[in-house]
């Protein structure tokens, strides 16, 4: 064993084997969200007559609030498990997701569809991102967290934009979830024949690593760590205004009477330009500073997310939807990459893991704030509430993070 723990290399090109194969398993992981991402809102209106904006909000809220937690455990769980066991049962929950959205009598089930799939996108998109960082090593590590977003969430704009064109040719349902079935199984069978555990390459980057311990890792990386806490806020916050765009953006272009092809390829620009942009911001983040580019990251989103109820031109909205991508797409690598680098290996997936919790949290958060304001108030003053908070949290980080590159400071 020690032999064998002795011939192993860290490295992107060393495993890059290892390392495609769990970035087309992100990618199905992402499909899966995307899957939802255009139509959820509409099944919610046409299909179970809920008017609401809470009401419909509340499947994203069942999906951060499970999500959140899955990563949570994903983390605490990593290293007494195993990465891959983790990452299979993920798939095995995921399972039953677009056959109960096909068969949905009333909206419960649907409820129940989305607090799966939280708890799948947690234990697998949680899965393959530690077993990337296990992989890769300090040096590639932010562009290595930029290919695993780049494939997980230009997954899900692809697959928002197919489904989207489903639902105007076919309807809301059942066509446009048959892909959610093919997606499950093809992920399941390659994690079950091709995907190995990475606990090894743990113990090897452990024994050279100089990353400060950390006492309390829930507590440090969520309050009391500058650099870590401030990573930790941003991810609540990112997603906090991506669970208001997931929930309503829809609704708002379906106002302006926009069709459902329209509305698909608007929505799944933003994640499309996401995904893409990673490829860069990832290698980025390697090379530049981290917190100028979380704090330039989390403005552009909230001027973006601003400017959404004053435009009603459909080439401004794509461009709009862009720049959000953009903006996203700055921070999403960075937050993971930040982490890595100031944690030790032997807590990384737990710090991941409690970072994770606080960001999907935000799905939950978002759509419960944005559904309240918007039923009282209006929709554009849901958006407008939604996208101060972000520009706040990217004052938060100018002020609060430290500059230093490598050591955590409290």
């Amino acid at each position: 064993m020690a032999k064998a723990t002795l011939e192993l290399q860290l490295g992107l090109r060393e495993n890059w084997k290892q390392f495609s194969l769990l970035v087309i398993v992100n990618a199905f992981v992402g499909g899966m969200v995307g899957m939802e991402r255009t139509i959820i809102p509409e099944l919610a209106e046409q299909e179970f007559g809920i008017a609401s904006k809470t009401a419909i909000l509340s499947f994203i809220t069942a999906f951060g609030i499970t999500k959140g937690l899955a990563n949570y455990y994903t983390g605490r769980l990593a290293n007494r498990f195993g990465r891959r066991k983790l990452l299979l049962f993920g798939w095995l929950v995921a399972m039953p997701v677009p056959i109960l959205l096909i068969l949905a009598p009333d909206w419960t089930w649907v409820i129940a569809a989305n607090m799966l799939l939280g708890i799948s996108q947690g234990f697998t998109w949680s899965s393959t991102v530690v077993m990337k960082m296990d992989l890769v090593g300090e040096k590639d590590r932010g562009f290595a967290m930029g290919l695993n977003e780049f494939a997980g969430y230009l997954a899900v704009g692809v697959t928002a934009f197919f489904t989207g064109y489903i639902t105007q040719v076919y309807g809301v349902t059942p066509y446009p979830f048959y892909i959610g079935i093919i997606l499950v199984v093809l992920a399941f069978l390659i994690s079950l024949l091709w995907i190995k555990d990475t606990q090894t390459f743990v113990q090897q980057e452990n024994s050279i690593s100089n990353a400060r311990r950390l006492n309390n890792v829930f507590l440090e990386t969520t309050f009391t760590d500058k650099t870590l806490s401030s990573v930790t806020q941003a991810g609540l916050i990112n997603n906090l205004n991506d669970g208001m765009i997931w929930g309503l953006l829809p609704v708002v272009l379906a106002t302006l009477h926009f069709n459902f092809e329209q509305i698909g390829i608007v929505t799944a620009i933003y994640p499309s330009v996401w995904g893409i942009a990673q490829l860069v911001t990832g290698k980025m983040a390697d090379h530049f500073s981290k917190k100028a580019m979380l704090f330039w990251g989390m403005l552009a989103q909230g001027i973006a997310i601003i400017t959404l109820p004053f435009i009603h031109n459909y080439a401004v909205l794509i461009v709009v939807s862009a720049m959000l991508g953009l903006g996203t797409a700055l921070v999403y690598p960075t937050f993971l990459a930040t982490i890595a680098q100031v944690t030790t290996p032997v807590q990384r997936a737990e710090s991941v893991g409690t970072f994770r919790l606080w960001r999907d949290l935000g799905y939950a958060f978002g759509a419960i704030l944005s559904g309240i304001i918007a039923d009282a108030f209006g929709v554009q003053y849901a958006i407008y509430f939604i996208g101060a908070l972000t520009i706040v949290s990217a004052l938060i980080i100018q002020i609060r993070m430290p500059s230093a590159k490598r050591k955590a400071t409290a």
